[in-house]
């Protein structure tokens, strides 16, 4: 008969469990501190009339909710996530895993052009922004793209300020691009590291050629749980965006009516002339709700968590 396993001494499981708690309790304590008690907060204000205090004044019930989901400008912001997701979500999917589907071919050099390809996802949001509108996509004839088109005799556009044609999503859709695509061109790495090579011998011995046939019944259906996990992320990312918006279109003026997805629209709701707090911890807490439905909705219509054959 096997031997029963060896007990550990009171004292020393302590000895551990103090251990555990060192290393673990500072970081339980912030994330308790500065995530949790601020949502519960936020939810608890959601509720009352707070105006100039993060101290609730009066209870008014669901009158926040019901003034936001009137209010115009709100559900436009999410129109304009809507239509960001539309243009980010397939463009940041199909670039990530066509750089992963290449990086993985490659023989040398693998692990230099992933970490090239990552390496953006390092910079912040913030710095990035500030290079695309100063540098690459300045309104005037001394940016990159508007040096470009005038090798071609194109007169400059404004890229940040025409609204017909809207030339400002492809500013923020190609600074959002730049970003992230690196990030999910790992997760597609991984994927595609897991995929067992006897498939594709099996799949060359009955007569697949190399290339689209084997990506489109090997590769691609081999890969759905990460393309799963990849749109998901992708869809709260976008619902979450908000350092390039602001750093690309405002200015000394302030931000324009145009292109202003929730979160901006909740800031200037919350810390404009108004600062309506209550109003705002509304909002927060619908787009919460709006993300969770979303996930949910995704995660069981795409099958993420079922038992794959």
């Amino acid at each position: 008969m096997p031997a029963a396993p060896r007990r550990l001494p009171a004292a020393r499981q302590r000895h551990r469990a103090l251990w555990f708690w060192a290393f673990v309790g500072p970081f339980a304590a912030g994330l308790a501190l500065f995530t949790y008690v601020p949502l519960a907060w936020s939810v608890y204000l959601s509720f009352f009339d707070a105006h100039n205090t993060v101290s609730p004044t009066g209870f008014v019930r669901l009158d926040n909710y019901a003034t936001l989901l009137a209010d115009a400008s709100f559900r436009s912001s999410l129109v304009t996530f809507a239509v960001f997701s539309a243009f980010i979500v397939p463009a940041t999917y199909t670039l990530s895993l066509g750089l992963a589907l290449a990086v993985n071919r490659l023989r040398a050099g693998r692990a230099f052009f992933r970490s090239v390809f990552f390496l953006p996802t390092a910079c912040s949001y913030v710095v990035a922004a500030t290079v695309w509108k100063l540098s690459v996509f300045n309104g005037v004839r001394f940016g990159l793209a508007n040096t470009v088109l005038g090798w071609f005799g194109a007169e400059p556009v404004a890229w940040l300020a025409a609204t017909d044609p809207p030339w400002y999503w492809l500013v923020i859709v190609t600074v959002r691009l730049w970003l992230q695509a690196g990030f999910y061109m790992v997760l597609f790495l991984a994927g595609l590291q897991r995929i067992p090579p006897r498939l594709y011998e099996a799949a060359a011995l009955d007569g697949a050629r190399p290339g689209w046939q084997t990506f489109r019944h090997i590769t691609f259906p081999a890969l759905r749980s990460t393309s799963v996990a990849v749109v998901l992320l992708l869809i709260i990312n976008a619902f979450q965006a908000f350092d390039e918006f602001y750093n690309l279109l405002s200015d000394q003026r302030g931000y324009p009516p145009y292109a202003r997805p929730p979160l901006v629209h909740l800031y200037y709701l919350a810390l404009g002339q108004g600062q309506d707090l209550g109003l705002g911890s509304a909002g927060a807490v619908l787009l919460a709700l709006i993300i969770a439905v979303v996930t949910v909705v995704q995660a069981r219509w795409s099958g993420l968590g079922r038992r794959e054959d």
